[in-house]
Protein backbone atom coordinates (compact mmCIF):
# COMPACT_ATOMS: atom_id res chain seq x y z
CA UNK A 1 0.00 0.00 0.00
CA UNK A 2 1.04 3.51 0.65
CA UNK A 3 1.77 6.46 3.18
CA UNK A 4 0.62 10.15 2.62
CA UNK A 5 3.11 12.86 3.11
CA UNK A 6 1.77 16.36 3.09
CA UNK A 7 4.63 19.04 3.93
CA UNK A 8 3.71 23.01 4.73
CA UNK A 9 1.34 22.81 1.44
CA UNK A 10 -0.23 26.14 1.14
CA UNK A 11 -3.62 26.66 -1.59
CA UNK A 12 -3.91 30.41 -2.47
CA UNK A 13 -6.71 31.36 -5.02
CA UNK A 14 -6.40 34.30 -7.90
CA UNK A 15 -7.31 37.30 -5.71
CA UNK A 16 -4.81 36.25 -2.75
CA UNK A 17 -7.43 33.99 -1.02
CA UNK A 18 -5.91 31.65 1.46
CA UNK A 19 -7.64 28.15 1.56
CA UNK A 20 -5.24 26.29 3.35
CA UNK A 21 -2.61 28.15 5.34
CA UNK A 22 0.64 25.63 4.89
CA UNK A 23 -0.55 22.00 6.53
CA UNK A 24 2.24 19.12 7.14
CA UNK A 25 0.19 15.82 8.07
CA UNK A 26 1.62 12.18 7.97
CA UNK A 27 -0.37 9.40 7.25
CA UNK A 28 1.50 5.89 7.75
CA UNK A 29 0.62 2.82 6.13
CA UNK A 30 -2.91 1.12 5.90
CA UNK A 31 -4.23 4.23 8.88
CA UNK A 32 -7.51 5.98 7.82
CA UNK A 33 -7.03 9.98 8.66
CA UNK A 34 -10.08 11.90 9.10
CA UNK A 35 -10.13 15.42 8.05
CA UNK A 36 -12.87 17.34 9.77
CA UNK A 37 -13.78 20.76 10.76
CA UNK A 38 -16.55 23.28 9.57
CA UNK A 39 -17.46 24.09 6.40
CA UNK A 40 -14.81 26.39 4.64
CA UNK A 41 -11.91 25.49 6.85
CA UNK A 42 -10.04 23.94 3.81
CA UNK A 43 -10.28 19.99 4.44
CA UNK A 44 -12.05 19.19 1.03
CA UNK A 45 -9.72 21.53 -0.96
CA UNK A 46 -6.40 20.01 0.91
CA UNK A 47 -8.45 16.34 0.15
CA UNK A 48 -8.45 17.10 -3.96
CA UNK A 49 -4.64 18.38 -3.58
CA UNK A 50 -3.91 14.95 -2.92
CA UNK A 51 -5.91 13.65 -5.55
CA UNK A 52 -4.28 15.73 -7.95
CA UNK A 53 -7.59 17.83 -8.60
CA UNK A 54 -6.26 21.18 -7.24
CA UNK A 55 -2.89 22.15 -7.92
CA UNK A 56 -0.44 22.77 -4.69
CA UNK A 57 0.65 26.63 -4.42
CA UNK A 58 3.47 25.34 -2.06
CA UNK A 59 4.83 22.61 0.04
CA UNK A 60 5.22 19.12 -1.01
CA UNK A 61 2.63 16.04 -1.37
CA UNK A 62 4.31 12.40 -1.49
CA UNK A 63 2.80 8.90 -2.14
CA UNK A 64 4.56 6.25 -1.35
CA UNK A 65 7.75 8.23 -0.73
CA UNK A 66 7.21 9.80 -4.44
CA UNK A 67 6.52 13.87 -4.18
CA UNK A 68 3.29 13.92 -6.70
CA UNK A 69 2.92 18.01 -6.98
CA UNK A 70 3.33 17.51 -11.22
CA UNK A 71 1.63 14.57 -11.41
CA UNK A 72 -1.69 13.78 -12.76
CA UNK A 73 -4.70 12.48 -11.06
CA UNK A 74 -5.01 9.17 -13.16
CA UNK A 75 -1.19 8.46 -12.30
CA UNK A 76 -1.28 9.09 -8.88
CA UNK A 77 -2.69 5.22 -8.22
CA UNK A 78 -5.64 6.99 -5.77
CA UNK A 79 -9.58 6.03 -5.81
CA UNK A 80 -12.31 8.70 -4.72
CA UNK A 81 -15.52 8.13 -3.73
CA UNK A 82 -17.78 11.30 -3.40
CA UNK A 83 -20.55 12.88 -2.12
CA UNK A 84 -23.10 12.85 -4.85
CA UNK A 85 -21.57 8.96 -6.06
CA UNK A 86 -20.86 10.23 -9.20
CA UNK A 87 -22.23 7.46 -11.02
CA UNK A 88 -23.24 6.67 -14.35
CA UNK A 89 -27.23 7.15 -14.55
CA UNK A 90 -27.45 4.66 -17.72
CA UNK A 91 -25.38 1.73 -16.81
CA UNK A 92 -25.93 -1.18 -14.93
CA UNK A 93 -24.05 -1.31 -11.60
CA UNK A 94 -21.82 -4.32 -13.46
CA UNK A 95 -20.68 -1.67 -16.05
CA UNK A 96 -20.23 1.47 -13.28
CA UNK A 97 -17.80 -0.89 -10.72
CA UNK A 98 -15.99 -1.81 -14.18
CA UNK A 99 -15.70 1.06 -16.19
CA UNK A 100 -12.00 2.09 -14.51
CA UNK A 101 -10.70 -1.13 -15.52
CA UNK A 102 -11.99 -1.47 -19.19
CA UNK A 103 -10.49 1.78 -19.24
CA UNK A 104 -7.14 1.29 -18.15
CA UNK A 105 -6.98 -2.16 -20.32
CA UNK A 106 -7.66 -4.73 -17.80
CA UNK A 107 -8.21 -8.14 -18.95
CA UNK A 108 -11.48 -8.95 -19.65
CA UNK A 109 -11.70 -12.40 -17.08
CA UNK A 110 -10.24 -10.36 -14.32
CA UNK A 111 -12.64 -7.13 -14.53
CA UNK A 112 -15.06 -9.87 -14.09
CA UNK A 113 -13.48 -11.32 -11.33
CA UNK A 114 -12.60 -8.05 -9.43
CA UNK A 115 -16.00 -6.83 -9.96
CA UNK A 116 -17.84 -10.27 -8.56
CA UNK A 117 -15.59 -10.42 -5.57
CA UNK A 118 -16.07 -6.92 -4.70
CA UNK A 119 -19.64 -7.24 -5.46
CA UNK A 120 -20.13 -10.22 -2.63
CA UNK A 121 -17.86 -8.53 -0.05
CA UNK A 122 -20.41 -5.17 -0.62
CA UNK A 123 -23.24 -7.51 -0.86
CA UNK A 124 -23.89 -6.11 -3.72
CA UNK A 125 -23.99 -9.66 -6.25
CA UNK A 126 -27.71 -9.50 -6.06
CA UNK A 127 -28.17 -6.10 -7.89
CA UNK A 128 -25.61 -6.08 -10.61
CA UNK A 129 -28.28 -5.71 -13.25
CA UNK A 130 -29.77 -2.73 -12.32
CA UNK A 131 -29.46 0.81 -12.70
CA UNK A 132 -28.19 3.55 -10.18
CA UNK A 133 -32.07 4.73 -10.14
CA UNK A 134 -33.62 1.63 -9.07
CA UNK A 135 -31.45 1.74 -6.23
CA UNK A 136 -31.41 3.01 -2.22
CA UNK A 137 -28.81 6.11 -1.56
CA UNK A 138 -27.12 3.08 0.87
CA UNK A 139 -26.85 0.76 -2.34
CA UNK A 140 -25.33 3.46 -4.58
CA UNK A 141 -23.21 4.55 -2.03
CA UNK A 142 -21.90 1.40 -2.32
CA UNK A 143 -21.56 0.56 -5.69
CA UNK A 144 -19.40 4.05 -5.45
CA UNK A 145 -17.31 2.29 -3.07
CA UNK A 146 -16.29 -1.01 -5.04
CA UNK A 147 -16.21 1.07 -8.54
CA UNK A 148 -12.94 2.72 -5.86
CA UNK A 149 -12.13 -0.97 -4.76
CA UNK A 150 -12.05 -2.87 -7.77
CA UNK A 151 -8.91 -0.86 -8.75
CA UNK A 152 -6.85 -1.74 -5.79
CA UNK A 153 -5.64 1.84 -5.22
CA UNK A 154 -2.55 2.69 -2.90
CA UNK A 155 -5.16 5.51 -1.51
CA UNK A 156 -8.48 5.83 -0.87
CA UNK A 157 -10.02 9.89 -0.74
CA UNK A 158 -13.25 10.17 0.70
CA UNK A 159 -15.20 13.19 0.22
CA UNK A 160 -17.84 13.69 2.49
CA UNK A 161 -19.36 10.33 1.21
CA UNK A 162 -22.23 9.72 3.82
CA UNK A 163 -23.37 13.07 3.83
CA UNK A 164 -26.80 12.61 1.78
CA UNK A 165 -27.98 9.86 3.90
CA UNK A 166 -30.53 9.73 6.91
CA UNK A 167 -28.99 8.95 10.34
CA UNK A 168 -29.93 5.61 10.95
CA UNK A 169 -28.26 4.92 7.01
CA UNK A 170 -24.74 6.81 7.78
CA UNK A 171 -24.31 4.93 11.47
CA UNK A 172 -24.47 1.59 9.34
CA UNK A 173 -22.34 2.92 6.58
CA UNK A 174 -19.81 4.45 9.11
CA UNK A 175 -19.16 0.67 10.18
CA UNK A 176 -19.22 -0.99 6.38
CA UNK A 177 -16.60 1.46 6.00
CA UNK A 178 -14.53 1.06 8.55
CA UNK A 179 -14.73 -2.83 8.65
CA UNK A 180 -13.79 -2.66 4.80
CA UNK A 181 -10.79 -0.30 5.28
CA UNK A 182 -9.45 -2.57 8.24
CA UNK A 183 -10.00 -5.45 5.72
CA UNK A 184 -8.74 -4.00 2.55
CA UNK A 185 -5.73 -2.58 4.97
CA UNK A 186 -5.45 0.54 2.20
CA UNK A 187 -4.71 3.87 2.96
CA UNK A 188 -7.45 5.92 3.85
CA UNK A 189 -8.35 9.82 3.78
CA UNK A 190 -11.72 10.60 4.61
CA UNK A 191 -13.28 14.25 5.53
CA UNK A 192 -16.15 14.68 7.17
CA UNK A 193 -18.07 17.94 8.88
CA UNK A 194 -19.85 15.56 11.28
CA UNK A 195 -17.71 15.36 14.46
CA UNK A 196 -19.39 11.65 15.41
CA UNK A 197 -18.11 10.42 12.05
CA UNK A 198 -15.14 11.49 12.44
CA UNK A 199 -14.62 10.51 16.41
CA UNK A 200 -15.71 6.75 15.21
CA UNK A 201 -13.83 6.35 11.67
CA UNK A 202 -10.84 7.76 12.85
CA UNK A 203 -7.53 5.97 13.25
CA UNK A 204 -5.94 10.10 12.98
CA UNK A 205 -8.31 12.75 13.43
CA UNK A 206 -7.31 16.27 11.99
CA UNK A 207 -9.00 18.74 13.48
CA UNK A 208 -8.55 22.20 10.65
CA UNK A 209 -10.18 25.33 11.23
CA UNK A 210 -9.83 28.26 8.58
CA UNK A 211 -6.87 26.56 6.70
CA UNK A 212 -4.94 25.50 9.35
CA UNK A 213 -4.55 22.65 11.75
CA UNK A 214 -6.01 23.11 14.83
CA UNK A 215 -4.91 19.76 16.52
CA UNK A 216 -4.06 15.75 15.43
CA UNK A 217 -3.85 12.72 16.90
CA UNK A 218 -6.04 9.71 18.04
CA UNK A 219 -9.68 10.57 18.71
CA UNK A 220 -9.95 9.90 22.36
CA UNK A 221 -6.64 12.10 23.48
CA UNK A 222 -8.07 14.93 21.61
CA UNK A 223 -11.58 14.47 22.93
CA UNK A 224 -9.76 14.18 26.45
CA UNK A 225 -6.70 16.87 25.74
CA UNK A 226 -8.57 19.62 22.92
CA UNK A 227 -5.51 21.89 22.53
CA UNK A 228 -7.43 25.02 21.77
CA UNK A 229 -11.77 26.34 22.85
CA UNK A 230 -11.93 25.65 19.08
CA UNK A 231 -11.29 21.83 19.56
CA UNK A 232 -13.08 22.21 22.70
CA UNK A 233 -16.10 23.43 20.97
CA UNK A 234 -16.06 21.32 17.91
CA UNK A 235 -15.51 17.88 18.86
CA UNK A 236 -17.85 16.19 21.36
CA UNK A 237 -21.97 16.04 21.22
CA UNK A 238 -22.81 18.36 23.23
CA UNK A 239 -19.52 20.20 23.12
CA UNK A 240 -17.16 21.30 25.95
CA UNK A 241 -19.11 23.78 28.26
CA UNK A 242 -16.90 27.02 27.97
CA UNK A 243 -16.92 29.77 30.71
CA UNK A 244 -15.26 33.21 30.74
CA UNK A 245 -13.68 33.57 33.83
CA UNK A 246 -11.36 36.69 35.14
CA UNK A 247 -7.99 36.64 35.87
CA UNK A 248 -5.55 38.09 38.54
CA UNK A 249 -2.25 37.39 36.87
CA UNK A 250 -0.13 38.97 40.01
CA UNK A 251 -1.17 36.23 42.21
CA UNK A 252 -0.96 32.17 41.81
CA UNK A 253 -2.21 31.22 45.13
CA UNK A 254 -5.98 32.76 44.61
CA UNK A 255 -8.53 30.07 44.33
CA UNK A 256 -11.02 30.07 41.54
CA UNK A 257 -13.87 32.07 43.76
CA UNK A 258 -11.80 35.15 43.09
CA UNK A 259 -10.84 33.76 39.29
CA UNK A 260 -14.37 32.97 38.51
CA UNK A 261 -16.29 35.38 37.07
CA UNK A 262 -19.22 36.78 39.75
CA UNK A 263 -17.44 35.30 42.37
CA UNK A 264 -18.60 31.57 41.75
CA UNK A 265 -16.92 28.06 42.93
CA UNK A 266 -15.13 27.30 45.60
CA UNK A 267 -11.30 26.26 46.54
CA UNK A 268 -9.59 25.59 43.24
CA UNK A 269 -6.38 26.76 42.42
CA UNK A 270 -6.51 27.97 38.92
CA UNK A 271 -3.52 28.40 36.61
CA UNK A 272 -2.54 32.13 36.46
CA UNK A 273 -3.30 32.70 32.37
CA UNK A 274 -6.78 30.99 32.30
CA UNK A 275 -9.15 32.82 30.39
CA UNK A 276 -11.49 30.25 29.81
CA UNK A 277 -12.98 27.58 32.10
CA UNK A 278 -14.14 23.79 29.92
CA UNK A 279 -15.65 20.74 31.17
CA UNK A 280 -17.52 18.06 29.47
CA UNK A 281 -21.14 17.55 30.10
CA UNK A 282 -21.34 14.06 31.49
CA UNK A 283 -18.29 15.40 33.84
CA UNK A 284 -20.70 17.24 35.36
CA UNK A 285 -22.90 16.04 38.16
CA UNK A 286 -25.77 17.88 40.05
CA UNK A 287 -25.05 18.40 43.97
CA UNK A 288 -27.51 16.63 45.86
CA UNK A 289 -29.51 18.51 49.13
CA UNK A 290 -26.58 17.97 52.32
CA UNK A 291 -23.92 17.36 50.42
CA UNK A 292 -20.68 19.30 50.33
CA UNK A 293 -17.83 17.91 48.42
CA UNK A 294 -14.40 19.55 48.26
CA UNK A 295 -11.86 19.74 45.79
CA UNK A 296 -14.55 20.44 43.20
CA UNK A 297 -16.41 23.23 41.27
CA UNK A 298 -19.66 24.01 42.59
CA UNK A 299 -21.26 26.10 40.38
CA UNK A 300 -24.76 28.03 40.87
CA UNK A 301 -26.87 27.17 37.85
CA UNK A 302 -30.62 27.83 36.54
CA UNK A 303 -32.55 24.95 34.34
CA UNK A 304 -33.99 26.45 31.02
CA UNK A 305 -34.43 23.44 29.04
CA UNK A 306 -34.14 19.40 29.61
CA UNK A 307 -33.71 17.31 26.94
CA UNK A 308 -34.65 13.61 27.42
CA UNK A 309 -33.18 10.71 24.94
CA UNK A 310 -33.98 7.92 26.70
CA UNK A 311 -31.17 6.20 28.94
CA UNK A 312 -30.00 9.89 29.76
CA UNK A 313 -31.30 13.20 29.95
CA UNK A 314 -29.77 16.67 29.23
CA UNK A 315 -30.13 19.71 31.41
CA UNK A 316 -29.29 23.28 29.35
CA UNK A 317 -28.66 25.68 31.99
CA UNK A 318 -27.75 29.43 32.94
CA UNK A 319 -24.36 29.59 35.17
CA UNK A 320 -21.76 32.70 35.82
CA UNK A 321 -19.46 32.98 32.78
CA UNK A 322 -22.06 31.25 30.17
CA UNK A 323 -24.57 28.77 29.44
CA UNK A 324 -24.04 25.10 30.51
CA UNK A 325 -25.36 21.53 29.61
CA UNK A 326 -25.29 18.72 32.30
CA UNK A 327 -25.64 15.08 31.05
CA UNK A 328 -27.58 13.08 33.74
CA UNK A 329 -28.66 9.53 34.23
CA UNK A 330 -32.09 8.07 33.18
CA UNK A 331 -35.56 10.74 33.30
CA UNK A 332 -34.16 14.30 34.67
CA UNK A 333 -35.64 15.20 37.62
CA UNK A 334 -35.39 18.88 37.23
CA UNK A 335 -37.26 21.09 35.09
CA UNK A 336 -37.28 24.63 33.54
CA UNK A 337 -37.08 27.28 35.84
CA UNK A 338 -34.99 25.19 38.67
CA UNK A 339 -32.22 26.30 40.37
CA UNK A 340 -29.80 23.59 41.01
CA UNK A 341 -25.84 23.56 42.06
CA UNK A 342 -23.39 21.28 39.41
CA UNK A 343 -20.86 19.98 40.63
CA UNK A 344 -17.67 19.18 38.74
CA UNK A 345 -14.66 16.92 40.14
CA UNK A 346 -11.24 19.71 39.27
CA UNK A 347 -9.80 16.77 37.68
CA UNK A 348 -12.06 16.72 34.58
CA UNK A 349 -11.52 20.92 34.75
CA UNK A 350 -9.80 22.05 31.44
CA UNK A 351 -8.39 25.41 31.68
CA UNK A 352 -7.43 28.08 28.42
CA UNK A 353 -5.75 30.87 28.03
CA UNK A 354 -6.65 34.47 26.63
CA UNK A 355 -5.96 33.25 22.55
CA UNK A 356 -8.06 30.07 23.54
CA UNK A 357 -5.04 27.98 23.56
CA UNK A 358 -4.61 24.90 26.25
CA UNK A 359 -2.96 26.05 29.10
Amino acid sequence: MATVDLKDVRKVYPGGVEAVKGVSIAIPDKELCVLVGPSGCGKSTLLRMIAGLETISSGTCAIDGKVVNAVGPTERDIAMVFQNYALYPHMKVYDNMAYGLRNRGTPKDEIDSRVRSTAKVLELSHLLDRRPRELSGGQRQRVAMGRAIVRNPKVFLFDEPLSNLDAKLRGQMRVEIKNLQRSLGVTSVYVTHDQLEAMTLADILVVMNAGLVEQMGAPLDIYEKPASTFVASFIGAPPMNLLAIAAKPDSQADTLEKFFANGAGLGIAAPVLAATLGFRPEDADVLGEGEKPSGSLKLPATVEAVEPVGAESFLYCAAAGGRIVVRVAGRAVAKPGDSLEVLVPAGKLHWFDSTGKRV
